[in-house]
């Protein structure tokens, strides 16, 4: 029995043999393969071509422009104060309206003022009165005093020729030296009255004159109440005094209001002008007289830029452009409206599509489109100027390369894709 046991147990010992062997063989296949796939590169995402914006780089001329949005406003806009302090009795018009000079925008009530004018009105009248009453008066005076001066001239005038007679006479000896010299006394005592009449006739009529210009300065002035007291009443009616649109009226019926309050707000037709509110990072390059383009939505109207403001308010610049040629009928105040300005124009630079948050004079990373568009590779590129839609390269890339512009920030880690 033992011969024949031996060769068995030699044969398990080779079958066991092999079979570690095969298990050898093979996990050192499966560890070769494993170290040899782990380093090879990752096969790269695929994008589907349609989702991603691509460009190729441009060489020739390269506007740089600013843009923003803003309105349309008249180039000539006034408010209408209240003149006199009252309660809003009736808003007549609407913002919106055409108003002429003489067109009542709103009505204020004012009861203690239309008493004051029937007051001024009275005292003016009873003024009135009183001096034509002083005036006749005086006349009256002037006229007697007249009358006791033509009186004694005419007395003056019978003595003097009556002297004239005695001198005669007593040449030819026919009256008495003293009736000649009583006659002379007469005739002087006449002259001398004469002359003060005369005298009291001029001073009265200056007297006269003088009373009349006392009370006639207070009928002025009374007349300058009333006068005032009439236009307060009607200002009360509330007129532009010039033809526009009324844009705003910030009051209410039933409120009252003060003097130099603000009732309406009316622009002067026919000119407006754009305000345009730039960011303020792209605003330190605009200087006036720059031009610039506006876009109603509808039509473009060019412009110039006329003013810019000096501060900044909540992260914005607002730069006024007036309007050149005649307006649109697209063109309305209040219409919200685009604008571009023109800040430079480059000659022969390589410019590309704006890339998806970029800025200028930067240093940005795109997808530069290699094997036929098949692939992209990450490629550092330097930005220069920019415009509101490209912008300049400086370095990285060459004209007729194809970059991806979109957003690629998933691919932060990544420096090759595949595009479907």
């Amino acid at each position: 029995m033992e011969p024949m046991d031996r060769p068995r147990a030699s044969q398990t010992g080779k079958r066991t043999i092999r079979l570690l062997l095969y298990v050898v063989l093979t996990l050192s296949l499966v560890i070769g393969i494993t170290v040899s796939l782990s380093h090879l590169d990752p096969a790269p995402p695929r994008v589907d071509r349609a989702n991603v914006w691509i460009d190729t780089v441009r060489k020739g001329p390269l506007v740089i422009q600013v843009r923003g949005s803003g309105k349309l406003v008249p180039e000539e806009a006034r408010w209408i104060p209240a003149r006199t302090q009252g309660r809003v009795q009736q808003l007549v018009v609407r913002p919106g309206a055409t108003v002429r000079a003489g067109s009542i925008i709103v009505v204020l009530s004012n009861p203690e003022l239309q008493r004051e004018l029937l007051d001024a009105q009275l005292q003016l009248k009873a003024s009135d009165a009183q001096y034509q009453s002083l005036q006749i008066q005086l006349e009256s005076q002037l006229l007697t005093q007249r009358a006791a001066a033509a009186s004694i001239e005419a007395e003056f005038h019978q003595a003097k020729l009556q002297t004239d007679l005695n001198e005669q006479l007593a040449r030819e000896g026919l009256i008495s030296d003293l009736n000649l010299k009583l006659s002379r006394v007469r005739s002087r005592e006449l002259e001398t009255r004469y002359q003060l009449e005369d005298e009291r006739l001029r001073i009265a009529s200056k007297s006269i004159k003088a009373q009349l210009e006392v009370h006639q300065a207070e009928k002025e002035q009374l007349r300058a109440l009333y006068e005032l007291r009439l236009r307060q009443v009607e200002d009360l009616k509330v007129k532009p005094g010039f033809e526009g649109v009324v844009q705003q009226i910030p009051v209410e019926e039933g409120q009252q209001v003060l003097a130099g309050t603000n009732l309406a707000r009316v622009a002067v037709p026919g000119r407006l002008k754009a305000e345009i509110r730039i960011p303020e990072t792209q605003a330190k390059d605009i200087q006036p007289n720059l031009p610039a383009t506006i876009d109603t939505h509808a039509d473009l109207m060019a412009g110039t830029v006329v003013r810019i403001d000096p501060a900044a308010q909540q992260g914005t610049v607002r730069v006024d452009i007036q309007l050149e040629g005649t307006l649109p009928k697209s063109a309305r105040p209040d219409l919200t409206v685009d604008g571009t300005i023109d800040l430079e124009r480059l000659q022969e630079v390589l410019y590309v599509g704006r890339p998806a948050y970029s800025q200028s004079n930067t240093r940005v990373s795109l997808f530069k489109l290699v094997e036929e568009g098949e692939f992209a590779v990450r490629t550092p590129v330097q930005l220069g100027r920019a415009t509101v839609t490209a912008v300049e390269i400086r370095q990285g890339l060459q004209e007729g390369d194809q970059v991806i512009l979109s957003d690629t920030s998933q691919w932060e880690n990544i420096d090759r894709i595949e595009l479907d």
